[in-house]
């Protein structure tokens, strides 16, 4: 057998290592290009997230009981196996009684939507999601203090993205008084061998659009004490996508993105923050021995307005901790309660970590478009939170007092007029009245009270 010298065997191996390479984009193009075909999950759906299918094509399942488990509960559709699509022929409170649903079956579309007036809400618990291609909208999460005594280890998300989330859309909810997070993304840090391991186990791919995240309770009943908290992107987690929400009298996490997180803010309006609104922080006794990952942020047409709970010395951004961050900055909007300019930058740590600001935004994922920052008050405020055709009043007050420089940061739901009655509304669910394919109305709905 002729043996090549390793001088002949060069060429060779470069042509081999080309077409290895060239193989390799077109794969990567041609899942691109595939994603891009696909349909998106709803019309609108933005994000990397935009193109899941949920639930499409698979069972339809009714929720026809406002009971927390059993025959005809969400929490049984919730956990049926297989492609599903939720809709809803009751409306009403749903009362957990201290419990939380976890999400793990995935392909799931659940369309608050299709409830009849009042629409969806529970209270006293909340939802976690810990599988993957899952569309949750227009559901009102209130989980509350639930009769717990001050610090009484009732540490309760309204709802969290966990270990194995990927591919979830959160669009059009509302996620209020929460006892830890009002929603977040998050799982464990270090899962796997390194970085690009950590990533793909941790929350990834998710759009969280268009939800009221607001009044986090302060001394309420988190083991911590103080825990009123808007949102937490942990730790690792990417291709986060951030837009459209009001975040309102949430003490701090507003939101915050943990080490090593990446990921965009866009069109948020956060309005009445405590000390913190926006901000990043690697912790080093988190991470250890673990080599510390540089943050990914881009905030982009954002408003922050301060209000009666909001410290004289706020800043639309914060760094603290002991990691670096890569951060894009454009159009935002930061005034305190006379419309005087806040700082877009500050820090809370000692240490040499530094922001590395950066001159052009990294590609935008699909269907984003920012508006300026001078548009996104009223654009926000008109379209937020669960059924904004048919905004409960708890909603309409948060929003109302948004626009007139109102409330402040609570510690208990007690403050501001407790949970919503229980009483229960029926409409039988008719598929010819709806396209099952983007669950929007095909006829029949007054312009101004129209789902979307």
């Amino acid at each position: 057998m002729t043996r090549l010298s390793p001088t002949a065997l060069l060429p060779r191996l470069r042509q081999t290592l080309a077409l290895s390479a060239l193989g390799l984009f077109l794969a990567s193009a041609a899942t691109a290009a595939a994603e891009q075909a696909a349909p998106l999950a709803f019309p609108g759906a933005q994000g990397w997230a935009a193109h899941t299918p949920g639930g499409r094509g698979g069972k339809l399942i009714k929720v026809t009981t406002l009971k927390a488990s059993g025959p005809g509960s969400l929490a049984e559709a919730l956990n049926t196996p297989g492609p599903r699509v939720v809709v809803f022929e009751v409306g009403g409170t749903i009362d957990l009684n201290r419990s939380e649903i976890n999400i793990r079956e995935p392909f799931l579309t659940v369309a608050g939507q299709t409830a009849p007036s009042p629409g969806i809400t529970l209270i006293r618990g909340g939802i976690d999601i810990s599988t993957h291609d899952v569309v949750l909208r227009h559901i009102r999460i209130r989980p509350g203090e639930a009769g717990v005594q001050k610090g009484g280890h009732w540490d309760v998300d309204a709802l969290s993205t966990l270990t194995g989330a990927h591919d979830v859309i959160v669009d059009h909810c509302s996620l209020t008084w929460a006892t830890d997070e009002n929603l977040s993304a998050s799982g464990a840090r270090f899962i796997g061998a390194g970085p690009d391991d950590w990533c793909k186990a941790v929350s990834h791919r998710i759009t969280f659009s268009n939800n009221l995240i607001a009044e986090g309770l302060a001394n309420a009943s988190h083991a911590k004490g103080e825990h009123s908290k808007g949102s937490l992107i942990h730790d690792n987690v990417s291709d986060i996508l951030i837009i459209g929400n009001l975040y309102a009298h949430n003490y701090e996490r507003s939101a915050l993105f943990k080490g090593g997180a990446r990921g965009l803010m866009v069109n948020n309006l956060i309005y009445n923050p405590g000390p913190r609104a926006v901000h990043y922080n690697l912790i080093q006794e988190e991470w250890g021995s673990h080599a510390r990952q540089t943050g990914q942020l881009g905030l982009i047409g954002n408003v922050l307005r301060a209000g009666p709970s909001t410290p004289q010395d706020v800043a639309l951004f914060m760094l603290g901790g002991s990691g670096d961050l890569d951060l894009y900055l454009h159009d935002n909007i930061a005034v305190d309660r006379l419309g005087r300019p806040l700082p877009e930058l500050g820090r809370y740590t000692t240490t040499p970590a530094r922001w590395n600001l950066q001159k052009k935004a990294a590609p935008l994922p699909h269907g984003v478009t920012p508006i300026a920052a001078s548009a996104v008050q009223d654009a926000v405020l008109e379209d937020v939170g669960a059924r904004p055709w048919d905004r409960d009043p708890i909603d309409a007050r948060i929003v109302a007092d948004t626009v007139e420089g109102r409330g402040k940061i609570i510690d208990s739901e007690t403050e501001v007029g407790g949970y919503p009655g229980e009483n229960a509304s029926y409409r039988a669910f008719d598929e010819s009245e709806w396209d099952m394919d983007t669950l929007l109305p095909r006829k029949g709905w007054p312009e101004k009270r129209r789902p979307k």
